[in-house]
C-alpha cells in the first residue's frame, strides 16, 4: 500500500493580515503533481485541514477544489481526512456523504450509532485500488481530548479510555485481516519526546501521550499537529511536518512524507518530498544589528523578489518611535511584505550576574535590591532612586503593621 501522508494545511492562514492563499494553492498544485506521478493508494490528511474552525469561503474553495482535483487526477485513490484542533469538526463533516462520491472519506468526531453505541465501523476505512482490490487498511482517529474519548466498556477507568478505544479499533481490524495487508493509524496529537521545535501552541495548549497508549497492531502511525517533520519509534511513527511554515519560528524545511508498507509487519519505506514555498518566510539579517542597519537590509531586498519579512534589530531600551512606520513605508513598493521586528536586547555585565544569582544569595538581598535586580534586568537600566524610596518606604510600613 503506498501512501501520501500529509497534515496541517492550515488553510485560510493570515500571517500577520497578509492572504497566504497564494502560497497554499501552490503547495495544492505540487501535491497534486505528486498524486499524479505517484499514484499513491491513498493520500491521508491527519488534521488541521483549516487555521479557523470557522475558515473563509475563499479558503474552503481551496480545499473542495484541490479535493476534486486529487480525485480527477487519480481516481483509484482514496482520500481520508481527519479533524485537528484547529478545525471544526462538525463543519468538516458536513459534505461527508457527498465527498464519498469523490473518494473521500472524511472523520471529524467520534460518533454514536441510532442505538446509541460507539460507531467505530466509521472509523476503519478499507483502502483498494482501482481494480476492487483490497490494498489495506487505515484508521482514522480525529483529534480528541484524552479525557473525552467515549466508554467503550464502562469497567474501564477514565485515564485508561483512550488506549482501550485505539486498541480495539486495532484489534478489530487484525480480526478482517485474513491478507496480511498493511494497517496505517492516523492521528492528530503530540507525543511525547516529539520535537516541538518552533512550534505555537497557543490553540488550547499543548498536550503529550505517551506513544505506548497509541496500542499494538499498526505499521505506521501517520501523525499531525507537531509542525516540525520527524520519524519516531524505531521509524513506525511520523509527523509528515506541516507543508508551509506557519511562523518564523519554523525555519527548516517543510515536506510531505511519501510512504510504501509491503505487508503487515514490513517496516515503513518512508520518502521525502520537499514543499517548495513561493512566500518563504525570512527573518533578515540572520545576526541582531542596529535599527539603521536592518532598514539598510529591508531597503536593498528586490523589488520583485516575494518574501515575508522579519528584521532582527538590537536594542538597549524601548523599541524606537515610528519603527514600524519606517519599515512599512520602505517596503511599500515591493513584493516583499514587512511583518514585525525581531527585539534582541544587548546583554549587559549586571544581566550576566543576576544569572549567576542562587536561591541562598538571593535571600541575602532586601526587597529593594530584588526590585533594582529584577528592574535592571527587564528594561536594561538601573532604577530611578525616587521609586527605590517609595519601595523601602513601603517596606518600612508594612513592617511596623507587622510589629504592632
Amino acid at each position: 500500500m503506498k501512501i501520501l501522508h500529509t497534515s496541517d494545511w492550515h488553510l485560510g492562514q493570515q500571517l500577520f493580515e497578509y492572504d497566504r492563499s497564494e502560497e497554499q494553492q501552490d503547495f495544492l498544485r505540487q501535491l497534486c503533481h505528486w498524486v499524479a506521478t505517484e499514484q499513491p493508494d491513498a493520500l491521508i490528511v491527519s488534521g488541521d485541514v483549516f487555521h479557523y474552525c470557522s475558515p473563509s469561503a475563499a479558503a474552503q474553495r481551496l480545499y473542495t477544489d484541490a479535493l476534486v482535483e486529487f480525485h480527477e487526477t487519480c481516481p483509484s485513490m482514496q482520500i481520508i481526512i481527519t479533524a485537528g484542533n484547529h478545525d471544526s469538526s462538525s463543519k468538516l463533516e458536513i459534505n461527508r456523504n457527498l465527498w464519498k462520491y469523490a473518494g473521500v472519506t472524511v472523520v471529524g468526531s467520534i460518533r454514536r450509532d441510532e442505538a446509541g453505541q460507539v460507531d467505530l465501523e466509521r472509523h476503519i476505512v478499507e483502502v483498494k485500488n482501482g481494480c476492487g482490490e483490497l490494498k489495506g487498511y487505515v484508521i482514522a482517529l480525529p483529534h480528541v481530548y484524552p479525557q473525552n474519548f467515549p466508554a467503550l466498556d464502562e469497567e474501564v477507568p477514565r485515564e485508561e479510555r483512550q488506549h482501550h478505544f485505539i486498541q480495539t479499533l486495532l484489534n478489530r481490524v487484525e480480526e478482517r485481516n485474513q491478507g496480511n495487508l498493511p494497517v496505517a493509524l492516523m492521528a492528530h496529537l503530540a507525543l511525547t519526546g516529539s520535537d516541538i521545535t518552533g512550534q505555537d501552541d497557543g490553540r488550547g495548549g499543548m498536550e503529550y501521550t505517551d506513544i505506548r497508549l497509541m496500542g499494538e497492531g499498526y505499521d505506521y502511525l501517520a501523525l499531525g499537529h507537531i509542525h516540525f517533520p520527524q520519524t519516531l519509534l524505531g521509524g513506525r511513527a511520523r509527523y509528515c511536518g506541516s507543508p508551509l511554515p506557519v511562523n518564523f519560528d519554523e525555519s527548516y524545511g517543510h515536506s510531505v512524507s511519501l510512504v510504501e508498507l509491503a505487508a503487515h509487519g514490513a517496516m515503513p519505506e518512508v520518502r521525502t518530498l520537499p514543499v517548495r514555498n513561493v512566500w518563504p518566510l525570512k527573518v533578515l539579517p540572520s545576526r541582531a544589528v542596529s535599527q539603521e542597519e536592518a532598514l539598510e537590509v529591508l531597503q536593498a531586498i528586490p523589488d520583485e523578489e516575494k518574501m515575508y519579512v522579519q528584521l532582527h534589530v538590537r536594542i538597549q531600551d524601548v523599541p524606537p518611535a515610528y519603527c514600524m512606520e519606517r519599515a512599512y513605508e520602505l517596503a511599500r513598493d515591493k513584493q516583499c511584505r514587512f511583518c514585525r521586528y525581531k527585539w534582541e536586547r544587548e546583554v549587559v555585565e549586571t544581566q550576566k550576574e543576576i544569572t549567576e544569582l542562587d536561591v541562598d544569595r538571593l535571600q541575602t538581598f532586601s526587597p529593594s535590591q530584588v526590585a533594582a535586580i529584577y528592574y535592571q534586568d527587564k528594561f536594561q537600566r538601573d532604577i530611578a532612586p525616587e521609586m527605590l524610596d517609595m519601595l523601602e518606604e513601603a517596606v518600612k510600613r508594612v513592617r511596623s503593621q507587622e510589629e504592632e
